[in-house]
């Protein structure tokens, strides 16, 4: 049958089962948005107040889905506000397929009237990006878009199309679409190399990355684990790959890690690394970084191995088909003296915080005794970021979603209404500083437009807390440009845009207002008041091995 560009857009969309797109119309997209309208039951379109809402949506949706997230967006600054979002899911890894639309193709290279050239823009950050400039070629470009998308290790694409082709005409035939499947080869010398290092250990430690939840492997992860009778950390974007209540499970690694992790990896004789790039907030000084140890790296790209750490062995696979083949062929392994080393370790270094006075350890740890651990929680970035991975025990994947590699502030809000709206059934909260709130605080108003039942808590110490802690320990408390000494009202404002918002300057202000919050059903704002000097424990200095990690009271010592 003969359809319009746009049309087959709508069509080829709703074959890879897209059920929300997430964006905001203009010149250029209109014949999509046209489109769309004519099908606006099967699919939903959630209108944000600003295209990079849109990105963070989409994937926010794709991460606490394990879909492929969509947004759209117009040509111009339409398409150049998606390039945020499109590169904080290209840094972690997140399956996006962004469609954007341009000037007509006898108008490109003319510096036409909002016309960029959003594929170069973002070839650096993306899988891969297509201009379409014939209609022909359209639906076959989407599905490869989403194939690649998804396949191996996902990632962002984008796809541009000219205005003239999303009204032209082409032969459009429906296809049913087959999910690529997980490619099964795994080099059996490989495999061989990683059981007979895994036997021969005796202080072995795991270390779980994002791979682990990209990947759905947490299943063959519990197994592994219990087998090997090893300890158990991971990365900020690796949390809830295993279970973060189990006792086999000693907190984060890296710059804000727990000392037990720290203490651990540094003296581990195996640390076998399950979807992780070593990043260098994870391996503080990367020549000293787990330097008793071999290291044997499981990674679905290779081009992870020896990029960052030097690594003893490596295993290119699928983390959940290698896994897999690896339980099959390992014998049950028994390291009780250095289990107990590590419990050891767990009693002396437990995380703490000031237990008399609202704080951001508390608000999370708060959420999630009312939540009882099932909420998805969602961050910006900064202290409250940290405070969130520490504090709340996450026991499944898919229900910490942060920006891990790019470090985005004003990613959560969106993101937030992008999960919810992938995951009704789950509680929604995001957190997050003042300072990230202040970013995209718009996306308020696209939740209450939409109903979405979102919960905002702001863990407001007028500050930019994270940078504020650097200039407070390492630039002789010379607070440049982090001091937001205003007089900017975020109940107001959240009232304002129609949500409804509530001040805890208490703990107990603050239990009543989150248990207000979770009763309502509708979009609410908390703004939590706590001190500008707040902050997150433990911490290794830039430039530092991880285990010279260091807590309040070591500060205190050092300064007698």
């Amino acid at each position: 049958m003969q359809l319009t560009g746009a049309e087959i857009v709508i069509e080829c969309l709703k074959e890879q089962g897209v059920d929300t797109v997430f964006g905001y119309p203009g010149g250029a997209i209109l014949n999509v948005y046209d489109a769309l309208y004519k099908h606006k039951n099967e699919i939903t379109h959630i209108l944000t107040s600003h295209e990079q809402g849109a990105a963070h949506a989409a994937d926010g949706y794709a991460r606490a889905t394990g879909k492929v997230g969509v947004c759209f967006a117009t040509s111009g600054p339409g398409a150049t506000n998606l390039v945020t979002g499109i590169a904080t899911a290209y840094m972690d890894s997140i399956p996006v397929v962004a469609i954007t639309c341009n000037v007509g193709v006898s108008l490109l290279g003319k510096d036409s009237f909002q016309e960029i050239d959003i594929a170069g823009i973002t070839m650096p950050i993306t899988k891969h990006n297509y201009i379409v400039k014939d209609v022909n070629d359209l639906a076959k470009t989407i599905r490869r878009a989403f194939i690649i998308a998804k396949r191996g290790r996902p990632g962002p694409v984008l796809i541009d199309i000219p205005k003239d082709v999303t009204a032209n005409l082409a032969e459009y035939e429906p296809k049913m679409i087959v999910p690529p499947e997980k490619k099964e080869d795994v080099c059996e010398n490989d495999l061989k190399i990683a059981a007979a290092m895994i036997q021969e250990a005796k202080k072995p430690y795991i270390f779980i990355g994002g791979g682990a939840v990209l990947s759905g492997a947490s299943e063959e992860i519990f197994e592994f684990v219990k087998k090997i009778d090893a300890p158990v950390t991971d990365s900020l974007m690796g949390k809830g790959a295993f279970p973060g209540t189990d006792p086999y499970y000693t907190g984060m690694l890296g710059m804000h890690g727990t000392k037990t992790a720290n203490h651990g990896v540094s003296e581990c004789d195996l640390l076998v690394v399950l979807g992780a790039r070593f990043s260098d907030r994870v391996t503080g000084n990367a020549s000293k970084f787990a330097s008793n140890a071999k290291i044997l790296q499981i990674d679905v790209d290779p081009a992870e191995m020896n990029k960052n750490v030097v690594i003893t062995h490596g295993v290119t696979g699928d983390l959940s088909i290698v896994l897999k083949k690896l339980n099959a062929m390992i014998s049950q392994q028994n390291h009780a003296e250095w289990i107990r080393t590590i419990e050891a370790y767990k009693e002396k270094y437990p995380l703490k915080y000031h237990p008399d006075v609202l704080t951001g350890p508390f608000v999370v740890e708060e959420i999630y005794r009312q939540t009882e651990g099932d909420a998805i929680i969602v961050t910006e970035v900064g202290q409250h970021q940290m405070w969130a991975a520490q504090y709340y025990k996450y026991k499944e994947p898919r229900t910490f979603l942060t920006s891990g590699g790019l470090g985005t502030m004003g990613y959560g809000l969106g993101a937030s209404l992008g999960a919810k709206m992938g995951r009704p059934d789950k509680c929604v909260v995001n957190i997050a500083g003042d300072g990230c709130f202040r970013m995209n605080m718009n996306e308020i108003a696209t939740a209450v437009r939409h109903q979405i039942p979102i919960i905002q808590v702001v863990i407001n110490n007028h500050v930019l807390g994270m940078v504020r802690q650097w200039q407070n320990l390492f630039y002789g408390q010379r607070y440049s440009a982090t001091v937001l000494n205003d007089k900017v009202d975020f109940v107001k404002l959240a009232e304002a845009m129609g949500a409804k918002a509530f001040r805890a300057q208490t703990k107990e202000e603050f239990q009543d207002a989150f248990q207000k919050a979770r009763s309502l059903g509708e979009p609410v704002v908390i703004d939590c008041q706590i001190d500008c000097d707040d902050k997150v424990w433990p911490m290794v200095a830039p430039g530092d091995a991880i285990d010279k990690v260091f807590d309040e009271e070591d500060l205190k010592k050092k300064m007698q």
